[in-house]
């Protein structure tokens, strides 16, 4: 994964583009096929961007039954609505756009029914107390660190959405500044601020050998 320390929280140029995102060509070819309704297209597509959707969510989430079920739902909307895809933004950051936006959309569910007390506490929310989340919730916790690295979940999960999201996108899915801010429909100097305060707010919070770096 792309959690590493302690250089976790310095500041770096941007990455390079995603490794598995489409070429242009195909990308367009693959999203005809989708919207003359090819199941060909559409399991080609789940199996392309299924495993980068499921841990987007899940870093956000932190709940991996619930994480499944807002990665089905992201592509079940594609399914419904890729007849209206007009290719605005590529087809990766369309769906990265739309996983995290559901992952948004059940937190804040969460914090304003206040009865999920699994996400309350887990996520800090109304000064809760945090409880340990279980080893196998996140699969960056079957690492080594494995103490640590739940410790920075936990921090960033009280990141404000933008932040987190950012920080998500960045740390756990490599995505450079340009795609970042095409998902959050904002600009690179923007992401950039977003980064730059998510690492000081970390930076802040998290003991050695976070606080040093």
């Amino acid at each position: 994964m792309a959690y590493s320390f302690p250089l976790l929280l310095t500041d770096d140029p941007p990455a390079a583009p995603c490794p598995l995102r489409l070429a242009a060509e195909a990308e367009a070819a693959l999203v005809l096929q989708l919207q003359q309704g090819s199941e060909t297209a559409f399991r080609t597509l789940v199996e392309r961007y299924q495993d980068r959707i499921y841990r987007t969510v899940l870093a956000l989430l932190r709940s991996p039954e619930e994480a499944e079920d807002v990665a089905q739902e992201v592509f079940v909307e594609v399914y419904q609505t890729v007849a209206r895809f007009r290719s605005e933004a590529s087809l990766s950051t369309w769906l990265y756009r739309l996983a995290t936006s559901r992952a948004l959309k059940s937190l804040r569910k969460a914090r304003a029914q206040k009865r999920f007390a699994y996400f309350t506490s887990l996520l800090g929310f109304d000064n809760a107390v945090l409880h340990e989340k279980p080893d196998h919730a996140h699969p960056l916790a079957l690492l080594e660190g494995q103490q640590q690295l739940r410790l920075l979940l936990e921090h960033v999960a009280r990141l404000p959405p933008q932040q987190q999201v950012a920080f998500t996108l960045r740390h756990e899915q490599e995505l450079s500044y340009e795609e970042i801010a095409a998902v959050l429909s904002t600009s690179v100097p923007a992401v950039e601020s977003l980064l730059f305060r998510a690492r000081q707010t970390l930076r802040k919070h998290l003991p050695s050998p976070f606080r040093h770096v």
